[in-house]
């Protein structure tokens, strides 16, 4: 199904599908194709019109990169940006509520306090039908190029993401967000499809010289390596001076054929996004389950998001852990703090799976159980002003293991809280003893403890 208007001026083994949630009624969308300027009003604008000319035809609207704005110049770039609470994703986030549509915004131009150098971000808004943010990401590859015909660099003003985004579940499927010159690194939209994305997203403001040798080929590419959807909407058009767009925004099913594509200034082309279809493709060409992650993996730093309702607990082998004291979680463990403490700032990391021994985990579990270690015992070191870190697993009965199910302990160390540095692995081996005399911690001062914490990431 492919509709046109211009205006004038996961792997298949190991994700679970939502599919069946969403109803074909809803899975059309809108590609949105755009010349944006230094005009910020202009700009919002042209976007509310392609809001208007999609009403009743479209259930999600995708718009470019720099929808806000194209600066003149890197001082003019800087000084326009906004914070994520500012006027215009404040406008974006009316539309949406007011159309009753989704938005996919950006990457949009993100001032953010502390950044180094002034430098701003370059985030991509994801925003749902009652016009609140859905999903946020920061663009993590910094488009820098010098060559005869053309020289950019955005690394002058923008600051690389630090972490990527789980896929956003959306009345069209499972959205994954990247931008731009993110599409040029494949690792991301691999890892977002493992993750269950069935439509990855790319939205692009493409210089006209690799616009023109290599756009079609690489939006194609991420579709069929994936076996997904890719909406890339795009930017097209001469700026200002300095700066055209390639334009060409598409959407690329799963099998890797083009089946909506924009050519116009302003624009908005509608493509039915059929799930079924994925499933087909997966089905006929399992690569998913083909994959060999005990010779190859992809690992990438994940925000530190609560996917665990609240009223939900996390058992613990056999033991409920209220999900108040948990302060991180990841994919694949959580990290809680403790009911008796060695050293203050003792606290526990988890596996979210029952598993007895470390030769049960598996290689994203190994790999997300030291990477929370390391990460958590830097964080905690800082907060408790430590010098050193004890990080221990007891893996076993015979190691000390009371608890059956693989967890990690982090202690923060500071001098002379032990006479003997070997005193603790004493202390921690008798902690958790029935016949222990150590008094249990109250819970309000556990979950106060983990709501400290929680802000530290």
């Amino acid at each position: 199904m492919l509709y046109r208007i211009i205006a004038s001026t996961k792997f298949s083994s190991f994700y679970i599908s939502n599919r069946s949630l969403y109803k074909m009624s809803s899975n059309i969308i809108g590609l949105c194709q755009m010349r944006s300027t230094n005009d910020k009003l202009k700009n919002r604008e042209l976007v509310k019109e392609l809001f208007v000319r999609s009403k009743d035809k479209a259930s999600f609207l995708f718009f470019p990169e720099c929808c806000d704005y194209v600066g003149t110049n890197a001082d003019e770039t800087l000084s326009l940006a906004e914070p994520l609470n500012g006027e215009t994703v404040q406008f974006y986030k009316n539309l949406c509520k007011e159309h009753s549509m989704w938005g996919s915004f950006g990457g949009i131009h993100e001032k953010i306090d502390g950044h180094k150098d002034g430098k701003i971000s370059n985030t991509h808004v994801l925003i749902d039908s009652d016009g609140e943010v859905a999903g946020v990401y920061r663009k993590l590859h910094l488009f820098d190029v010098d060559t005869p015909e053309f020289k950019f660099r955005e690394s002058k003003v923008v600051e690389g993401g630090k972490e990527i985004t789980k896929p956003i579940k959306t009345l069209i499927g499972n959205v994954g967000l990247q931008i731009c010159y993110d599409i040029r690194f494949p690792e991301g939209a691999l890892w977002l499809k493992s993750r269950g994305a069935d439509l990855i997203t790319f939205p692009s403001a493409f210089a006209l010289t690799t616009g023109k040798a290599h756009w079609d080929i690489l939006n194609r590419c991420r579709a069929i390596e994936n076996q997904c959807y890719i909406v890339s909407a795009a930017q097209q058009g001469k700026h200002n001076d300095k700066r055209s767009s390639y334009g060409q925004a598409v959407v690329v099913s799963p099998w890797g054929d083009i089946i909506a594509r924009c050519t116009e200034e302003l624009e908005v082309q509608f493509a039915e996004i059929d799930l079924s279809k994925i499933e087909k493709v997966e089905r006929n060409m399992p690569c998913g389950s083909h994959r060999r992650p005990d010779v190859y993996s992809l690992k990438f730093k994940v925000q530190n998001e609560f996917s665990v309702p609240n009223e939900l607990p996390f058992i613990f082998e056999k033991y409920p852990i209220d999900p108040r004291t948990i302060f991180y979680e990841t994919e694949h463990c959580v990290a809680f703090t403790n009911i008796r403490c060695v050293v203050p700032g003792h606290v526990l990391i988890a596996t979210k799976r029952l598993i007895p021994r470390v030769e049960d985990m598996n290689e994203a579990e190994t790999h997300e159980l030291f990477d929370a270690a390391c990460k958590i015992s830097k964080v905690l070191d800082e907060y408790h002003d430590a010098k050193s870190t004890t990080i221990t697993v007891q893996d076993g009965e015979f190691a000390g293991q009371t608890v059956k199910h693989v967890h990690c302990h982090v202690m923060p160390r500071k001098p002379g809280d032990f006479e003997n540095n070997d005193e603790i692995y004493v202390k921690l081996n008798e902690h958790d003893k029935e016949s222990t005399t150590e008094k249990r911690r109250e819970l309000s001062e556990m979950i106060a403890e983990a709501e400290t914490y929680k802000k530290l990431f």
